[in-house]
């Protein structure tokens, strides 16, 4: 996108008023905008469902319903909304013949799989389980669901007796927990001795009573299925015939919190028969299975190294018949995130990091030649019925979009939803260009920059420097509801953001390159990146800057604040690290921090403290706001708690916002609008506008 004056010249705004009171997005904008996602495909083409998340006129509760569009009208209709007001729903699919859409919802109670004609009318609960049913998938001839939920081992498929013994916790006097092994806590949750389980349970047929019991698939393995604590319906799926599952699951036993070994399983789907590990060859990471229309092959996504959550996903496919595995495109230098196959059989549809953005790819299985179907920004979800695709994609400029096309390179894209300038029509966005520059070892560095939303020709405008997590992650062309640049550019800063080595999208190698090197390479990058936006953006008042980051993103933070302190006049740390030793050992996921410092701190206490933050206080002068969320167990609150003490014990300009409800990521709206009032008013404090 060529980067072009937000308004018109000087000139001409007198005789323009309403260009003139443009305003910028507002954090209250943002929580206010509908959500779509899930965009799904009648098996013949001719339909799209999606999802759609409203929030109240308070902006406190979010609720979600399904809207449906005929792909086969030309007209400029809306969608219809489809299930009733007042149910707030989820993950839809289509039934075989297309004639009836299922969903989840917990209108009951409990969440409940319910079913819904595409013509409408009331919808029919279909199971009416003792517990939550987390996710799902139909049996190719639909007569059965195959679901998750979370129960006790020696419960199994007695759903009853893991919400009596639930009841049974809460009602004791004691609040004492014992544990003998790790995971303890994970993400936002502490164990409490219950594994996500696969089931099967037949559909009711006629005016039958919804079913309330289950076939237990997997309670002989001591794994999640699907994972937690972002796994889903994507981890397992159905043979063609229905008579078996395949699905991901990691059994590590003691060593399940330093291990990325999960291995595809192939089950009985009357449970009748032991558990069979199909990739018990590969000691790292298999998931995403997708069966071919025969039946004969396996296709799904594999790593290549154990305790690397950030290695390469390879697509795979196994012949069933010899157990023979290939990998279909060895010299496609990019990480598949899913798998969806042409009607023929031929080519698999996938979306990957690339450059900044987040395209749909096709993949020939045969040759393993890659096109670009869709490019110019993210693609969020996708789904396919012969040739015609729907898919959701967002920008800089607009959250999701859900667009009707075709599977033809270049094809035009159809919108069925507006985009965020169509709805907010008194807001004007930031323009935004990508750029690069030679970083660490002379190698290609690339990174974004955006106008402030009232950009004027000729005039500087202080800079907010947005740092990413991960650290293997991007900021790039893609739309976010916590660390959204077009906030700031609302409020009147110029941003930048670099993609330093260890982001993903670049290569492999590119990727791998920040382990071992938190606080070198990815700092040269971002020194070398910062310059070289001055020198080519004449806008930015590189003297007038705050750099922000969280996660990863906040332990530069507190890094830059030791180590690059010079440029900036404020500092923003959300969730970051402060003591990558404690880190270490009170963090949940310990394959994270032991690939990352190639080892345990007892193994390495050199790389442990090569580029600790902690090491290097006496320089910090930098006024800093820390943000902390109690429940975040990824980065634990000691570690947002120990940076402000260590500013406030120096005597420099700080604050806390401190959140006792949320984990890693801020999510509720209130305590979002909360967060950004907060750090724009710590930029206005210290860089104006």
């Amino acid at each position: 996108m060529k980067l072009k004056s937000a308004l018109l010249p000087l000139c001409l705004l007198a005789a323009l008023p309403s260009l003139a009171a443009a305003r910028g997005l507002d954090v209250r904008d943002l929580q206010k905008l509908d959500r779509v996602s899930s965009p799904t495909l009648s098996p013949d083409g001719s339909t799209v469902v999606f999802a759609k998340r409203v929030v109240d006129a308070d902006v406190v509760k979010a609720s979600s319903s399904l809207w449906i569009r005929n792909l086969l009208t030309r007209d400029l209709a809306p969608p219809k909304r489809l299930t009733p007001e007042g149910w707030s729903v989820n993950s839809p699919s289509f039934s075989p013949d297309g004639k009836t859409v299922y969903f989840l919802s917990a209108k009951s109670g409990t969440q409940q799989l319910y079913a819904l004609p595409l013509t409408g009318g009331t919808p029919r609960q279909l199971t009416d389980f003792a517990l939550d049913v987390a996710s799902y998938k139909l049996s190719p001839d639909g007569t059965r669901v195959l679901f998750s939920t979370d129960t006790f081992a020696d419960c199994k498929a007695d759903f009853a007796c893991t919400k009596k013994k639930l009841d049974d916790t809460a009602a004791k006097k004691s609040t004492g927990v014992v544990y003998d092994g790790l995971f303890v806590r994970h993400w936002d949750t502490w164990a409490d001795g219950r594994r996500s389980r696969l089931f099967v349970a037949a559909l009711p047929q006629g005016k039958t009573k919804p079913v309330a019991s289950a076939t237990s698939l997997t309670d002989t393995l001591d794994g999640d299925a699907p994972s937690k604590p972002f796994g889903g319906a994507d981890e397992y799926t159905w043979s063609p015939d229905g008579a078996s599952v395949v699905a991901a699951i990691r059994v590590a036993g003691k060593g399940e919190a330093w291990s990325t070994n999960f291995d595809l399983y192939r089950l009985a789907a009357d449970g009748s028969s032991a558990p069979v590990n199909l990739t018990a060859s590969n000691p790292a990471w298999d998931t995403g299975p997708v069966f071919s229309a025969d039946g004969k092959t396996l296709y799904y996504r594999a790593m290549k190294r154990p305790g690397f959550e950030a290695d390469r996903f390879g697509l795979m496919a196994m012949d069933l018949d010899n157990g023979k595995v290939r990998e279909i495109a060895p010299d496609w230098d990019r990480s598949a995130d899913s798998i969806v196959l042409s009607e023929d059989g031929e080519r698999i549809y996938t979306t990957a990091q690339d450059v900044g953005e987040h395209p749909l790819f096709s993949v020939d299985i045969q040759s393993g030649e890659t096109r670009k179907i869709v490019g110019d920004g993210s693609v969020s979800a996708f789904d396919m019925a012969g040739k015609t695709l729907v898919l959701s994609r967002n920008t800089l400029q607009s959250g999701d979009v859900i667009y009707a096309t075709s599977d033809d390179v270049g094809a035009t894209l159809r919108a069925i939803t507006p985009s965020a300038g169509e709805v907010l029509k008194d807001v004007s966005f930031g323009d935004f260009e990508q750029f690069d520059f030679k970083g660490w070892n002379n190698e290609t560095v690339h990174g974004y920059v955006v106008k402030p939303h009232d950009y004027v020709e000729g005039q500087k405008y202080p800079v907010a420097f947005l740092i990413h997590g991960g650290p293997q992650g991007s900021f790039g062309n893609g739309w976010s509801y916590r660390w959204n640049p077009q906030t700031y550019a609302g409020q009147g800063y110029a941003v930048v953001m670099i993609d330093f080595h260890g982001s993903t999208g670049y290569g492999q190698a590119f990727t791998d390159a920040i382990s071992q090197h938190w606080g070198d390479r990815p700092l040269e990058d971002l020194q070398k990146g910062w310059a070289a936006a001055q020198q080519k953006y004449a806008f930015l008042d590189g003297k007038n800057a705050c750099a922000l980051g969280a996660s990863y993103g906040g332990y530069m933070i507190n890094w830059i604040a030791g180590n690059w302190n010079e440029p900036w006049k404020c500092l923003v740390n959300h969730d970051g690290v402060f003591d990558i030793r404690s880190m270490a050992y009170v963090t949940e996921e310990l394959w994270f921090t032991e690939w990352e410092n190639g080892g345990t701190p007892y193994d390495v206490p050199k790389n442990i403290e090569k580029f600790n933050p902690v090491n290097h206080i006496a320089k910090w002068r930098v006024p800093m706001l820390v943000v902390q969320g109690e429940k975040d167990y990824r980065v634990p609150v000691d570690q947002g708690l120990s940076t402000f003490t260590a500013l406030q014990r120096k005597g420099i300009e700080s604050k806390l916002l401190y959140f006792p409800d949320e984990n890693h990521w801020v999510l509720k709206p209130q305590n979002s609008i909360l967060w950004h009032d907060t750090v724009n008013a710590w930029l206005k404090q210290h860089i104006g506008r």
